[in-house]
């Protein structure tokens, strides 16, 4: 079986949303982080003006994308996600992102909380730190129970049993799950902020630096978790 997509002639343009560009095309992602340019929660628009918020060139961008996909086929398993079951993509985001949540959070907050009580008098931003982590912490663990406990079954009740009341009752629910994805993006971008992108000062010691990196995993986690949500699994519900 051919595992590729050998089609090279695909030219992606600044029309194309963010979102689109990553589904068919997911090794974009890497590189939409690398730019800072939001693909999840701000993936609903269309690259030219992702790009323009950004102060960046759209051709540069289009011209980095397409020798991006020219020179890296698409596996058929990197768009799999697309045409997978809702219960297949619900059982993924739990055991890989979830899971990812319960067990990376305590251990991240951890070396927040002694990276601030040890560093916090000479670098003060380090209390910033401390209260947007444990805020988002906080509301991460809320939110991906609330999504097991009731969000995510009555979604797939309903791939059981449709009908007008339950796509309602569903489309109301996914819009307050949109917006606390939008909350927990703000408040990794001004992690992203109050950090200088992650970089720690040269006197780091090696918890501070691990703290940091921990952290940025956790943004491209995060990411990566609200685009399967956001742009795969919610929009099967519009």
């Amino acid at each position: 079986m051919n595992n590729t997509m050998t089609d090279t002639s695909v030219q992606f343009t600044g029309e194309a949303m963010v979102r689109d560009i990553v589904l068919q095309f997911p090794k974009a992602a890497d590189y939409f982080k690398a730019q800072r340019i939001d693909f999840c929660c701000g993936g609903a628009k269309p690259l030219a003006e992702a790009v323009a918020e950004k102060g960046l060139d759209t051709e540069a961008v289009l011209q980095d994308l397409n020798k991006l996909y020219a020179d890296h086929p698409v596996l058929e398993e990197d768009t799999a996600w697309n045409e997978a079951s809702s219960e297949e993509l619900v059982d993924y985001i739990i055991n890989k992102h979830h899971n990812y949540l319960r067990e990376e959070l305590p251990l991240i907050a951890q070396n927040v909380t002694k990276v601030f009580r040890v560093h916090g008098e000479d670098s003060p931003h380090l209390a910033e730190v401390y209260r947007l982590f444990h805020t988002l912490r906080e509301e991460l663990l809320e939110h991906t129970a609330k999504e097991e406990e009731s969000e995510f079954p009555k979604m797939l009740a309903y791939d059981k049993n449709p009908s007008a009341e339950g796509l309602a009752e569903l489309r109301g629910l996914l819009s307050t799950l949109q917006e606390e994805h939008d909350g927990a993006g703000d408040i990794l971008r001004e992690l992203r902020r109050v950090t200088g992108d992650f970089t720690p000062p040269e006197h780091a010691c090696t918890t501070y630096r691990l703290t940091y990196a921990r952290l940025e995993e956790l943004e491209g986690m995060t990411f990566e978790h609200v685009h399967l949500e956001n742009n795969i699994l919610f929009l099967r519900y519009q």
